[in-house]
């Protein structure tokens, strides 16, 4: 038997769903050795073992965010923070922070900002080009709606971009406009393309630092394993996943990485991975190839996720398709013919509707049992759809998260009915359809304590109820955001559960999520984060001793 190099005692370790609680657990060569009482574990300590008494202290397998943006989000940690939880509530608000920012750079400089919610703001509106030109007439400006698929564009960035009253509205995007026809600043879907290409481009070298601050930043939350949602959606190409090896030949991978691949009309860099080998599976522990993205709609808050039905705030608007179904369904069976899982984003019913059709017509031209296609988001489905879901085991990949921050504004775009049917985790765990927990950050934030909080109590951050009936218990808000993300990358078998033979990978937290209310699990912190059998992160509140 392996000698141990690490032991957790005295603490309250939550093993997995069907494993239950144990008192503490013994960690050699990177997995889990052993799980058991205090004095079971501590009879297997030997010279050179460091102990970490958890002082009751409640330990999980490393949280696992099952769809997020690890790249973008290290880069946006560089950019303006438009987020209403650092008091961007209003446009005024907004509007000083990009007037800080003018201060600061150069003229001509790009300012960029990510994370503003009109539906948050006091005048339940966007900005405009006019108030952003104000007070930056000397630099291009970029303002990115929370959701990520809408942004505001100042005179010089719409310039920049080639963007003019004459310039016609791109397939599966929008330019927004006044009455009048005047380009207001706002842009939708594919028609930010033309400015984000105008910008900057970051390097191979930025998007390594990226990559490790945004993963250091992972770690401080007990997260261990995250799927990046996206290489190749900056328009980078290969480049971005080159940074993705480079971190992790130079030991500069923080977290465990799943990586999804970029497969969409014009992002699309599948045919290059493929010729190296790179499918899903291929990897390591450490970054191992994911599914292949693409898109076929916006988002809710945006007012471009693709609905059947209309929205309740804009009876002419039934949301943004960004691919025909016949380029969906082109798009789907070459990735599935060539070995890949598929992961597209659908957030409305029509746009579900459209990755079913395709789902079907390529699981028919080549079977493929336990291939594990997924839908990211999936947040409206119908009835009929849940059937068809279950029927080919689509994997549900839903962000509770966005229940949190942007319930109020499902409410308030989509009516008084519809947001209750939004994201149903406890239906999908009822029918083995294996939802992972995830919260799509950038688009919220990194911390997971928000995603559990969403799946337990289903409240909006005002306190309005999403769902009743789809609440889920603690321990499996925790499954769903350990064993079926991991299961989501085709990686239960080695991580999402403390049992011996997985990755060592583990969380301790302040607090106890099975003794409070859900409303202290929002006020969490992590004190120890542990990749395999190394500690990675700790903020002293235990203390590693090493045996003579």
């Amino acid at each position: 038997m392996s000698t141990p190099t690490l032991l957790l005692t005295n603490g309250k370790i939550w093993c997995g769903l069907e494993e239950g609680f144990a008192e503490a657990i013994a960690m050699a060569e990177g997995r889990v050795l052993a799980t058991g009482t205090t004095a079971e574990i501590e009879a297997m300590a030997a010279p050179g073992c460091k102990v970490v008494d958890l002082g009751g202290r409640l330990a999980t397998p490393g949280l696992n965010d099952g769809h997020m943006h690890l790249h973008n989000y290290g880069l946006n940690l560089l950019q303006i923070d438009l987020r209403p939880a650092v008091g961007v509530t209003s446009i005024g608000a907004m509007l000083d922070k990009v007037k800080e920012a003018v201060a600061r750079a150069p003229k001509g400089a790009w300012i960029i900002g990510r994370g503003y919610d009109h539906d948050k703001f006091t005048e339940l509106r966007h900005a405009t080009r006019a108030e952003v030109d104000a007070v930056a007439p000397d630099n291009p400006v970029f303002l990115v709606r929370t959701c990520g698929h809408t942004a505001i564009a100042n005179s010089l960035a719409l310039e920049a971009g080639g963007i003019d009253e004459d310039t016609p509205d791109p397939f599966g995007g929008k330019i927004g406009r006044h009455g009048n026809g005047a380009l207001n600043g706002l842009l939708f879907e594919n028609a930010r393309q033309p400015v984000q290409q105008a910008m900057p481009q970051p390097t191979l070298d930025d998007l390594v630092d990226a990559i490790e601050r945004g993963g250091k930043d992972y770690l401080t939350y007990g997260v261990t394993s995250v799927m990046e949602a996206g290489i190749g959606i900056m328009g980078l190409g290969m480049t971005e996943l080159r940074a993705y090896q480079k971190a992790l030949a130079d030991g500069r991978l923080p977290v465990r990485v799943a990586g999804t691949l970029m497969g969409d009309a014009e992002k699309n860099i599948i045919e290059e991975c493929h010729a190296e080998g790179l499918v899903t599976g291929a990897g390591c522990d450490m970054f191992r190839i994911g599914p292949v993205k693409i898109f076929t709609d916006g988002s809710a808050g945006a007012g471009t996720a693709w609905m059947s039905e209309p929205y309740f705030n804009d009876p002419e608007n039934y949301g943004v398709p960004c691919l025909t179904q016949e380029q969906c369904d082109e798009l789907v069976l070459k990735a599935h013919s060539m070995g890949y899982q598929m992961a597209p984003h659908a957030i409305g019913d029509a746009a579900i509707e459209m990755v079913l059709n395709s789902y079907e017509k390529a699981y028919a031209e080549m079977p493929a049992p336990d291939r594990r296609h997924r839908i990211e988001h999936c947040g409206w489905h119908r009835p009929d759809q849940l059937e068809r879901m279950k029927e080919m085991g689509v994997i549900p990949a839903g962000q509770p998260s966005f229940l949190y921050f942007f319930g109020d504004g499902y409410f308030m775009c989509l009516g008084p009915d519809r947001p209750h049917t939004c994201y149903p985790f406890k239906t999908w765990l009822e029918s083995g359809l294996h939802p992972s927990g995830s919260t799509d950050c950038p688009v919220t934030s990194a911390s997971p304590f928000p995603v559990l909080y969403g799946l337990i109590a289903r409240t909006s951050d005002t306190g309005q109820k999403l769902g009743a009936g789809e609440e889920l218990t603690v321990e499996q808000a925790l499954h769903c955001c350990t064993y079926e993300s991991a299961y989501g990358v085709h990686e239960e078998n080695v991580k999402g559960r403390l049992i011996p033979g997985q990755l060592a990978d583990v969380a301790v937290f302040d607090t106890d999520f099975f003794e409070v209310a859900p409303e202290e699990i929002l006020k969490t912190s992590c004190v120890m984060t542990i990749l395999g059998g190394e500690i990675v992160y700790e903020t002293g509140q235990t203390v590693a001793k090493e045996l003579a």
